[in-house]
């Protein structure tokens, strides 16, 4: 490392560009919002293979995600979402069944036309391609299946303040998955769609007025 080198202006450096950046932030209201919720799945007993029968409710689903708002009512958010479902009481086989995906989707916020909103909600509607990861554990943890999904669902938001608000989110998932074949291979695994819902907080990270 070069002996002009000087600590005291990298630190000048990123000052000044957390104070610029924090500025931008502030006059792009409402642009970036940060996600995490926590929920139930409930997956559709088609997706599984004679004998192996999943609890109709489940816990937990784990959703992260990333949004950014072209317009105030249209925009895109990136999202991972990890679901786990076991067994049911009926199952004529023990199981657990981990099912991950990453979903990129529109997002259109119509709460300012709808003039019948208190102040501090909103509706979020969302809906987008992604794709499936399908991971049995235990006995048959060799039939991971990966498919292509299409979710859509919807987020009602309560704003807490003026950059945090607590939302509940609806979503459906619809799995394009071929059949199993040989059908020993759905031993333990999934290829039908799944259904969320999920409590959990947006944050804004670049202010905002409400994050609805």
């Amino acid at each position: 490392m070069s002996s002009n080198f000087k600590p005291q202006l990298l630190a000048t450096f990123l000052a000044v560009f957390c104070i610029v950046f924090a500025g931008q932030a502030q006059r792009d209201t409402n642009k970036w919002k940060a996600q995490i919720a926590l929920g139930i799945n409930s997956p559709s007993s088609s997706g599984f293979v004679d004998g192996f029968v999943a609890k109709s409710i489940n816990f937990p689903t784990v959703n992260l995600g990333i949004q950014h708002m072209f317009k105030p009512q249209l925009g895109a958010k990136l999202d991972f979402g990890f679901n786990r479902f076991s067994s049911d009481d009926s199952s004529l086989v023990e199981f657990k069944t981990n099912y991950s995906r990453i979903n990129a989707q529109i997002v259109y916020d119509p709460s300012e036309s709808l003039q019948f909103l208190p102040q501090r909600m909103g509706l979020v509607a969302h809906a987008g391609p992604g794709y499936t990861f399908i991971k049995p554990l235990g006995d048959f943890g060799a039939n991971n299946i990966s498919f292509l999904n299409l979710m859509g669902g919807l987020e009602i938001h309560y704003g807490l303040t003026q950059r945090m608000s607590v939302y509940t989110d609806v979503s459906y998932i619809l799995g394009f998955a071929g059949d199993f074949d040989p059908v020993t291979d759905g031993f333990g695994s999934f290829n039908g769609n799944l259904l969320t819902v999920t409590f959990g907080l947006t944050f804004s990270i670049s202010g905002c007025q409400y994050c609805d």
